[in-house]
Protein backbone atom coordinates (compact mmCIF):
# COMPACT_ATOMS: atom_id res chain seq x y z
CA UNK A 1 0.00 0.00 0.00
CA UNK A 2 1.56 3.11 -0.84
CA UNK A 3 2.21 5.67 1.42
CA UNK A 4 0.06 8.46 2.39
CA UNK A 5 1.84 12.12 2.98
CA UNK A 6 1.65 13.97 6.14
CA UNK A 7 1.76 17.71 5.10
CA UNK A 8 3.61 20.03 8.11
CA UNK A 9 3.02 23.87 7.82
CA UNK A 10 5.11 25.36 10.50
CA UNK A 11 6.07 29.36 10.77
CA UNK A 12 9.75 28.55 10.34
CA UNK A 13 10.34 31.91 12.02
CA UNK A 14 9.03 30.59 15.47
CA UNK A 15 11.50 28.25 17.18
CA UNK A 16 8.52 26.50 19.52
CA UNK A 17 6.20 25.79 16.20
CA UNK A 18 9.33 24.98 14.05
CA UNK A 19 10.49 22.49 16.96
CA UNK A 20 6.99 21.00 17.64
CA UNK A 21 6.21 20.00 14.00
CA UNK A 22 9.85 18.53 13.53
CA UNK A 23 9.10 16.31 16.88
CA UNK A 24 6.21 15.31 15.99
CA UNK A 25 7.54 13.98 12.53
CA UNK A 26 10.31 12.72 14.20
CA UNK A 27 7.85 10.43 16.54
CA UNK A 28 6.40 9.24 13.27
CA UNK A 29 9.78 8.47 11.70
CA UNK A 30 10.61 6.63 14.99
CA UNK A 31 7.06 4.55 14.90
CA UNK A 32 7.70 1.41 13.65
CA UNK A 33 3.86 1.43 12.11
CA UNK A 34 3.29 5.11 11.83
CA UNK A 35 6.96 5.58 9.55
CA UNK A 36 5.38 2.83 7.40
CA UNK A 37 1.97 4.55 7.11
CA UNK A 38 2.99 7.99 6.27
CA UNK A 39 5.80 9.95 3.71
CA UNK A 40 7.12 12.96 5.38
CA UNK A 41 6.44 16.46 3.93
CA UNK A 42 6.94 20.21 5.15
CA UNK A 43 6.57 23.57 3.62
CA UNK A 44 7.80 27.39 4.79
CA UNK A 45 6.97 30.53 3.58
CA UNK A 46 10.47 31.44 5.19
CA UNK A 47 12.19 32.07 8.57
CA UNK A 48 15.81 31.33 9.38
CA UNK A 49 14.82 28.39 11.13
CA UNK A 50 13.81 26.33 7.99
CA UNK A 51 17.48 24.89 8.20
CA UNK A 52 16.34 23.25 11.18
CA UNK A 53 13.96 20.92 8.91
CA UNK A 54 16.41 20.26 6.46
CA UNK A 55 19.09 19.01 8.67
CA UNK A 56 16.78 15.88 10.69
CA UNK A 57 16.32 14.93 7.01
CA UNK A 58 12.79 16.12 6.09
CA UNK A 59 11.38 17.73 2.77
CA UNK A 60 10.77 21.17 2.57
CA UNK A 61 9.42 22.77 -0.14
CA UNK A 62 9.64 26.82 -0.43
CA UNK A 63 6.32 28.78 -0.54
CA UNK A 64 6.19 31.39 -2.87
CA UNK A 65 5.73 34.47 -1.94
CA UNK A 66 8.41 34.44 0.78
CA UNK A 67 7.97 36.46 4.02
CA UNK A 68 11.37 38.97 4.10
CA UNK A 69 12.45 39.82 7.26
CA UNK A 70 11.07 43.20 7.00
CA UNK A 71 7.09 41.11 7.08
CA UNK A 72 8.31 38.70 9.67
CA UNK A 73 9.55 41.34 12.11
CA UNK A 74 5.89 43.07 11.62
CA UNK A 75 3.92 39.62 11.71
CA UNK A 76 5.76 39.53 15.15
CA UNK A 77 5.02 43.07 16.46
CA UNK A 78 1.27 42.44 15.29
CA UNK A 79 1.09 39.60 17.40
CA UNK A 80 2.64 40.84 20.13
CA UNK A 81 0.70 44.11 20.37
CA UNK A 82 3.47 46.41 19.52
CA UNK A 83 2.03 47.24 16.81
CA UNK A 84 -1.94 47.70 15.51
CA UNK A 85 -2.70 46.83 11.96
CA UNK A 86 -3.00 43.93 10.09
CA UNK A 87 -0.12 41.67 9.48
CA UNK A 88 -0.99 40.96 6.02
CA UNK A 89 -3.06 42.71 3.27
CA UNK A 90 -6.33 40.86 1.67
CA UNK A 91 -4.32 40.42 -1.64
CA UNK A 92 -1.31 38.95 0.39
CA UNK A 93 -3.81 36.47 1.73
CA UNK A 94 -5.32 35.55 -1.67
CA UNK A 95 -1.89 35.23 -3.48
CA UNK A 96 -1.05 33.07 -0.74
CA UNK A 97 -4.05 30.92 -0.63
CA UNK A 98 -3.95 30.45 -4.35
CA UNK A 99 0.17 29.17 -4.36
CA UNK A 100 -0.91 26.67 -1.07
CA UNK A 101 -3.96 25.45 -2.81
CA UNK A 102 -2.55 24.59 -6.18
CA UNK A 103 0.00 22.47 -4.06
CA UNK A 104 -2.03 20.82 -1.88
CA UNK A 105 -3.93 19.57 -4.97
CA UNK A 106 -0.94 18.49 -6.63
CA UNK A 107 0.36 16.95 -2.97
CA UNK A 108 -3.05 15.38 -1.99
CA UNK A 109 -1.92 15.10 1.60
CA UNK A 110 -4.20 13.02 4.15
CA UNK A 111 -3.79 16.34 6.52
CA UNK A 112 -2.02 19.32 7.23
CA UNK A 113 -0.26 20.00 10.44
CA UNK A 114 0.22 23.36 11.50
CA UNK A 115 0.87 25.77 14.90
CA UNK A 116 0.08 29.02 13.31
CA UNK A 117 1.00 29.30 9.19
CA UNK A 118 -1.72 31.98 8.37
CA UNK A 119 -3.14 31.05 5.48
CA UNK A 120 -3.17 27.13 5.64
CA UNK A 121 -6.31 27.11 7.56
CA UNK A 122 -8.32 28.58 4.71
CA UNK A 123 -6.49 26.57 1.87
CA UNK A 124 -7.64 23.19 3.41
CA UNK A 125 -10.85 24.31 3.39
CA UNK A 126 -11.04 25.18 0.02
CA UNK A 127 -8.82 22.18 -1.55
CA UNK A 128 -11.10 19.99 1.22
CA UNK A 129 -7.85 18.28 2.71
CA UNK A 130 -8.22 17.67 6.68
CA UNK A 131 -6.65 20.46 8.97
CA UNK A 132 -4.43 19.41 12.79
CA UNK A 133 -4.17 22.05 14.55
CA UNK A 134 -0.78 21.59 17.20
CA UNK A 135 -1.64 24.11 19.95
CA UNK A 136 -1.74 24.43 23.85
CA UNK A 137 -4.91 24.41 26.38
CA UNK A 138 -4.44 28.31 26.73
CA UNK A 139 -5.95 28.88 23.49
CA UNK A 140 -8.86 27.45 24.29
CA UNK A 141 -11.94 29.60 24.99
CA UNK A 142 -12.83 27.68 28.26
CA UNK A 143 -9.48 28.94 29.86
CA UNK A 144 -10.01 32.40 28.37
CA UNK A 145 -13.24 32.84 29.15
CA UNK A 146 -12.01 32.53 32.74
CA UNK A 147 -9.64 35.58 32.25
CA UNK A 148 -6.38 33.64 30.54
CA UNK A 149 -4.69 33.64 34.26
CA UNK A 150 -4.45 37.33 34.26
CA UNK A 151 -6.94 38.18 36.45
CA UNK A 152 -6.56 35.07 39.07
CA UNK A 153 -5.60 38.12 41.69
CA UNK A 154 -8.96 40.32 41.23
CA UNK A 155 -11.75 40.66 44.24
CA UNK A 156 -14.44 40.08 44.62
CA UNK A 157 -16.13 37.79 41.86
CA UNK A 158 -18.04 40.26 40.08
CA UNK A 159 -15.35 42.76 39.49
CA UNK A 160 -12.69 39.80 38.10
CA UNK A 161 -16.37 38.58 35.92
CA UNK A 162 -15.61 42.05 34.13
CA UNK A 163 -12.49 41.74 33.87
CA UNK A 164 -12.57 37.96 32.63
CA UNK A 165 -15.23 39.63 29.71
CA UNK A 166 -12.82 42.69 29.28
CA UNK A 167 -9.41 40.06 28.12
CA UNK A 168 -11.59 38.14 25.90
CA UNK A 169 -13.48 40.93 24.13
CA UNK A 170 -9.26 42.40 24.11
CA UNK A 171 -8.28 39.57 22.74
CA UNK A 172 -10.78 38.99 19.93
CA UNK A 173 -10.15 42.67 18.55
CA UNK A 174 -6.37 42.58 18.69
CA UNK A 175 -6.49 39.26 16.29
CA UNK A 176 -9.16 40.44 14.28
CA UNK A 177 -7.64 43.64 13.64
CA UNK A 178 -4.42 41.72 12.83
CA UNK A 179 -4.99 38.58 10.81
CA UNK A 180 -8.85 37.92 10.77
CA UNK A 181 -10.61 40.40 9.16
CA UNK A 182 -8.34 39.89 5.85
CA UNK A 183 -7.76 36.03 6.41
CA UNK A 184 -11.86 36.56 6.19
CA UNK A 185 -11.69 38.30 3.25
CA UNK A 186 -9.66 36.18 1.56
CA UNK A 187 -11.87 33.02 2.45
CA UNK A 188 -15.11 34.80 1.09
CA UNK A 189 -12.57 35.55 -2.41
CA UNK A 190 -12.43 31.12 -2.61
CA UNK A 191 -16.09 30.89 -1.37
CA UNK A 192 -15.44 29.35 1.82
CA UNK A 193 -16.58 29.70 5.14
CA UNK A 194 -14.75 32.29 7.57
CA UNK A 195 -14.17 32.72 11.16
CA UNK A 196 -16.12 34.22 13.82
CA UNK A 197 -13.24 34.26 16.58
CA UNK A 198 -9.57 33.47 17.34
CA UNK A 199 -11.30 30.48 19.06
CA UNK A 200 -12.75 28.99 15.73
CA UNK A 201 -10.13 29.86 13.54
CA UNK A 202 -7.81 27.49 15.83
CA UNK A 203 -9.82 24.61 15.53
CA UNK A 204 -8.87 21.64 13.21
CA UNK A 205 -10.64 18.59 11.87
CA UNK A 206 -8.53 17.21 14.83
CA UNK A 207 -6.90 19.21 17.16
CA UNK A 208 -3.23 18.00 19.17
CA UNK A 209 -2.85 20.19 22.74
CA UNK A 210 0.84 19.61 23.04
CA UNK A 211 0.62 19.38 26.85
CA UNK A 212 0.54 17.27 29.43
CA UNK A 213 -3.58 17.35 30.69
CA UNK A 214 -2.33 18.58 34.11
CA UNK A 215 -0.88 21.54 32.68
CA UNK A 216 -4.02 23.83 33.10
CA UNK A 217 -6.76 21.28 33.91
CA UNK A 218 -8.59 22.77 31.36
CA UNK A 219 -11.17 19.74 29.80
CA UNK A 220 -10.87 19.60 26.19
CA UNK A 221 -13.77 19.80 23.69
CA UNK A 222 -14.55 17.25 21.20
CA UNK A 223 -11.84 16.13 18.72
CA UNK A 224 -9.46 17.71 20.89
CA UNK A 225 -6.43 15.28 22.44
CA UNK A 226 -3.33 15.82 24.85
CA UNK A 227 -0.21 13.99 23.76
CA UNK A 228 1.81 15.75 26.44
CA UNK A 229 4.87 18.14 26.23
CA UNK A 230 6.60 18.36 22.49
CA UNK A 231 9.84 20.54 23.10
CA UNK A 232 12.65 21.15 21.36
CA UNK A 233 15.32 18.02 21.12
CA UNK A 234 17.76 19.86 18.88
CA UNK A 235 20.81 19.05 18.56
CA UNK A 236 22.55 22.50 18.75
CA UNK A 237 26.02 22.85 20.49
CA UNK A 238 27.09 24.08 23.87
CA UNK A 239 30.06 25.86 24.01
CA UNK A 240 32.72 25.14 26.12
CA UNK A 241 31.83 28.58 28.47
CA UNK A 242 28.62 27.43 29.17
CA UNK A 243 29.49 23.32 29.71
CA UNK A 244 32.19 24.54 32.12
CA UNK A 245 30.33 27.38 33.98
CA UNK A 246 31.10 27.62 37.61
CA UNK A 247 28.46 25.92 40.09
CA UNK A 248 29.74 28.26 42.84
CA UNK A 249 27.06 30.75 42.85
CA UNK A 250 23.27 30.10 41.81
CA UNK A 251 22.62 29.60 38.02
CA UNK A 252 20.00 31.68 35.73
CA UNK A 253 18.83 30.22 32.61
CA UNK A 254 17.60 33.17 30.71
CA UNK A 255 15.84 32.36 27.76
CA UNK A 256 13.32 34.61 25.63
CA UNK A 257 12.17 32.01 22.82
CA UNK A 258 12.43 33.63 19.12
CA UNK A 259 9.59 36.11 19.88
CA UNK A 260 10.86 38.41 22.48
CA UNK A 261 11.40 41.48 22.48
CA UNK A 262 14.83 42.70 21.75
CA UNK A 263 14.70 46.72 23.87
CA UNK A 264 13.18 44.40 26.89
CA UNK A 265 15.81 41.33 26.20
CA UNK A 266 18.63 43.49 26.26
CA UNK A 267 17.34 45.93 29.77
CA UNK A 268 17.22 42.33 31.05
CA UNK A 269 20.39 41.35 30.34
CA UNK A 270 22.10 44.48 31.47
CA UNK A 271 20.29 44.13 34.61
CA UNK A 272 22.14 41.19 35.89
CA UNK A 273 25.38 43.47 36.30
CA UNK A 274 26.63 42.89 39.83
CA UNK A 275 24.00 40.07 41.36
CA UNK A 276 25.47 37.12 42.54
CA UNK A 277 24.57 34.48 40.01
CA UNK A 278 25.51 33.74 36.70
CA UNK A 279 23.48 33.40 33.32
CA UNK A 280 23.35 31.53 30.53
CA UNK A 281 21.08 33.31 27.93
CA UNK A 282 20.72 32.07 24.53
CA UNK A 283 19.41 35.17 23.20
CA UNK A 284 22.34 36.28 20.90
CA UNK A 285 19.67 36.83 18.30
CA UNK A 286 17.63 39.19 19.61
CA UNK A 287 20.70 41.05 21.22
CA UNK A 288 22.41 41.77 17.51
CA UNK A 289 19.37 43.64 16.88
CA UNK A 290 20.03 46.17 19.97
CA UNK A 291 23.39 48.37 19.16
CA UNK A 292 25.44 49.28 22.29
CA UNK A 293 24.22 46.87 24.57
CA UNK A 294 26.50 46.14 27.70
CA UNK A 295 26.63 42.70 28.18
CA UNK A 296 27.82 42.03 32.08
CA UNK A 297 30.85 39.80 33.20
CA UNK A 298 28.65 36.88 34.78
CA UNK A 299 25.95 36.79 31.77
CA UNK A 300 27.58 34.39 28.96
CA UNK A 301 25.37 34.83 25.96
CA UNK A 302 25.16 32.71 23.30
CA UNK A 303 23.13 30.77 20.56
CA UNK A 304 20.53 28.43 20.59
CA UNK A 305 21.53 25.86 23.30
CA UNK A 306 20.11 22.18 23.51
CA UNK A 307 17.20 23.98 25.76
CA UNK A 308 16.53 20.95 28.15
CA UNK A 309 19.79 20.03 29.03
CA UNK A 310 20.94 23.62 30.10
CA UNK A 311 17.81 24.32 31.96
CA UNK A 312 18.61 21.48 34.03
CA UNK A 313 22.16 23.16 35.24
CA UNK A 314 20.42 26.25 36.00
CA UNK A 315 18.94 26.73 39.87
CA UNK A 316 15.80 29.10 37.90
CA UNK A 317 14.75 29.96 34.49
CA UNK A 318 13.59 33.14 33.52
CA UNK A 319 11.67 33.25 30.09
CA UNK A 320 8.86 34.71 28.13
CA UNK A 321 6.32 32.40 28.03
CA UNK A 322 5.99 30.74 24.81
CA UNK A 323 4.68 27.21 25.36
CA UNK A 324 8.32 25.61 24.38
CA UNK A 325 10.07 27.51 27.16
CA UNK A 326 7.22 27.06 29.56
CA UNK A 327 7.39 23.64 28.88
CA UNK A 328 11.29 23.05 28.79
CA UNK A 329 11.44 25.19 32.06
CA UNK A 330 8.79 22.34 33.44
CA UNK A 331 10.13 19.11 32.08
CA UNK A 332 13.10 20.38 34.06
CA UNK A 333 11.55 20.75 37.25
CA UNK A 334 13.10 24.82 37.74
CA UNK A 335 11.20 27.64 39.04
CA UNK A 336 10.07 29.86 36.78
CA UNK A 337 9.86 33.66 36.46
CA UNK A 338 7.91 34.62 33.30
CA UNK A 339 7.94 37.63 31.00
CA UNK A 340 5.20 37.25 28.47
CA UNK A 341 5.50 39.16 25.68
CA UNK A 342 1.72 38.87 24.44
CA UNK A 343 -1.48 37.30 26.57
CA UNK A 344 -0.91 34.07 25.42
CA UNK A 345 1.90 34.00 26.64
CA UNK A 346 0.88 35.43 30.30
CA UNK A 347 -1.75 32.58 29.97
CA UNK A 348 0.95 29.54 29.80
CA UNK A 349 2.89 31.66 32.78
CA UNK A 350 -0.38 31.91 34.91
CA UNK A 351 -0.63 28.12 34.63
CA UNK A 352 2.48 27.29 36.66
CA UNK A 353 1.77 29.87 38.74
CA UNK A 354 -1.01 28.39 40.01
CA UNK A 355 1.12 25.24 40.85
CA UNK A 356 2.98 27.12 42.53
CA UNK A 357 6.76 27.25 41.21
CA UNK A 358 6.42 30.59 39.03
CA UNK A 359 6.02 34.34 39.33
CA UNK A 360 4.18 36.26 36.60
CA UNK A 361 6.08 40.04 35.73
CA UNK A 362 3.86 41.88 33.53
CA UNK A 363 5.74 43.29 29.78
CA UNK A 364 6.61 46.55 30.25
CA UNK A 365 9.01 49.00 28.78
CA UNK A 366 11.17 48.04 31.59
CA UNK A 367 10.71 45.46 33.24
CA UNK A 368 14.12 44.17 34.77
CA UNK A 369 13.50 45.60 37.99
CA UNK A 370 10.72 43.53 39.01
CA UNK A 371 12.86 40.59 37.24
CA UNK A 372 15.38 40.52 39.68
CA UNK A 373 12.93 41.26 42.94
CA UNK A 374 11.32 37.38 41.66
CA UNK A 375 14.13 36.31 40.61
CA UNK A 376 15.96 36.70 44.83
CA UNK A 377 12.29 35.61 45.78
CA UNK A 378 12.37 32.21 43.78
CA UNK A 379 16.06 31.16 44.85
CA UNK A 380 14.86 30.81 48.12
CA UNK A 381 11.62 29.68 48.00
CA UNK A 382 12.26 25.98 48.84
CA UNK A 383 8.17 24.75 48.47
CA UNK A 384 8.53 26.43 44.96
CA UNK A 385 11.54 24.25 43.77
CA UNK A 386 9.86 21.15 45.48
CA UNK A 387 6.34 22.08 43.58
CA UNK A 388 8.29 22.21 39.99
CA UNK A 389 10.11 19.13 40.61
CA UNK A 390 6.76 17.39 41.76
CA UNK A 391 5.35 18.48 38.21
CA UNK A 392 8.52 17.90 36.42
CA UNK A 393 7.81 14.06 37.46
CA UNK A 394 4.38 14.26 36.14
CA UNK A 395 6.12 15.53 32.84
CA UNK A 396 7.90 12.72 32.67
CA UNK A 397 5.39 10.18 32.00
CA UNK A 398 3.75 11.58 28.84
CA UNK A 399 5.88 10.60 25.75
CA UNK A 400 4.55 13.65 23.48
CA UNK A 401 6.01 12.56 20.53
CA UNK A 402 4.97 8.76 20.22
CA UNK A 403 1.75 9.79 21.45
CA UNK A 404 1.14 12.43 18.37
CA UNK A 405 1.93 9.92 16.32
CA UNK A 406 -0.17 6.98 17.30
CA UNK A 407 -3.12 9.84 17.27
CA UNK A 408 -2.39 10.51 13.38
CA UNK A 409 -2.23 6.54 13.02
CA UNK A 410 -5.50 6.23 14.29
CA UNK A 411 -7.21 9.44 12.49
CA UNK A 412 -5.16 9.18 9.02
CA UNK A 413 -3.42 6.08 8.80
CA UNK A 414 -6.66 3.67 7.76
CA UNK A 415 -7.12 2.74 3.70
CA UNK A 416 -8.44 5.00 1.04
Amino acid sequence: MAKKVLLFAPVAFNLAETTRMIEIAKGIRNHAVAREAFDIQFISDGGELEHLIEEEGFALKRMEPRLTPEKIERIGKVDKGEKIGAALSKQEMITRVENEVAYLRQLQPAAVLTGSYMTIPVSCRVAKIPLVWVIQSTWLPDFFARGAGMTDKIQPRPIKAVADWAVLLFINGWIRIGFLNNLNKAARHFGVKGYRSIFDYWRGDVTIVAEPAEFSGVKLPPDHYYTGPLIARQNFPIPDEVSNIAHDKPIIYFAMGSSGTPEIVARIVESFAGKPYRVIAPVKSHLDKVPGVRIPANVTVTDWLPALEVNRMADLSVIHGGIGTVMTAAYAGKPVVGVGMQPEQDANIACLVRKGFAIRVPKSKDPSRKVQEAIQQLLHDQEARRKAEEFSRIMDKWDGPKMAAELLLEKFGGQQ
